[in-house]
């Protein structure tokens, strides 16, 4: 990982190409197509700052439990596509200013959604949770749910699935993502209460001055164009309806 003070800039530069690690299973920030390639706020916002840099631009695959490590071992240059800002990762690393604000919320079955409006209700004997590995989610799902069933499901793409299908009741999830998988499967419903945690969402590159500076005003000028709001917007309506 690059830590000199203004080389990562040159370096991505000089490289010709800038290299983001993304999970590819956040949708709509981040969403592996099934045809190969990309798709997401995220990514879109990945191809302009690349344009921005005058470089291309490659994805390099990544888990959220192996990120942190991935970006370590110099695998990528910065990390996109809904990625949490946590102290782990901030120990290590520099973050842009936040993309988005969120916070935890339920994701249930139709049926079952006046029964998981508290933590409380969730932490119960016999209430089966699911989270994905090595997120903020599985985190979460430990320290608060010690009385229920925890399941930590292997792969996020597919962890929706889960509760469709009934074999997990509900899944505590950013409240976004908790809002969109209940757009995309009819079945589910993200319960609507008050958010039950507060997180920040951001870009995560080397600890390097030069390249937070350039980040942050090219994200700064994305929100006060609208730029960044119109990708989600696009990324958020681009599969309404359509199976996860």
């Amino acid at each position: 990982m690059q830590t000199d003070q203004g080389k990562t800039l040159d370096r991505i530069r000089a490289a010709g190409i800038l290299r983001v690690g993304t999970t590819g299973d956040y949708p709509p920030f981040s969403r592996k197509r099934p045809q190969g390639g990309y798709e997401g706020a995220d990514i879109e916002m990945a191809h302009d700052l690349a344009e921005r840099l005058g470089v291309r631009v490659t994805f390099v695959p990544s888990v959220w439990v192996e990120l942190l490590d991935d970006f370590l071992a110099d695998k990528f240059d910065i990390a996109m596509g809904g990625i949490t800002v946590t102290a782990a990762r901030a120990e290590k690393a520099f973050f842009s200013v936040p993309t988005f604000v969120d916070g935890k919320r339920p994701l249930t079955r139709r049926e079952l959604r006046d029964r998981f409006t508290s933590i409380d209700a969730i932490n119960q004997p016999g209430v089966r949770v699911i989270a994905n590995p090595g997120s903020a989610n599985e985190v979460f799902a430990r320290a608060n749910f010690t009385r229920a069933i925890v399941t930590i499901h292997h792969d996020n793409a597919s962890v929706f699935e889960e509760l469709v299908a009934g074999r997990a009741d509900v899944m505590v999830t950013d409240g976004l993502e908790a809002d969109h998988q209940a757009q995309l499967h009819p079945e589910l419903v993200a319960v609507p209460v008050a958010p039950w945690t507060w997180l920040e969402k951001a870009y995560m590159f080397a600890r390097d001055a030069v390249m937070k500076d350039f980040v942050d005003t090219w994200l700064t000028t994305a929100f006060s164009t609208g730029q960044w709001q119109r990708a989600l917007d696009r990324a958020m309506s681009a599969h309404s309806g359509e199976p996860a």
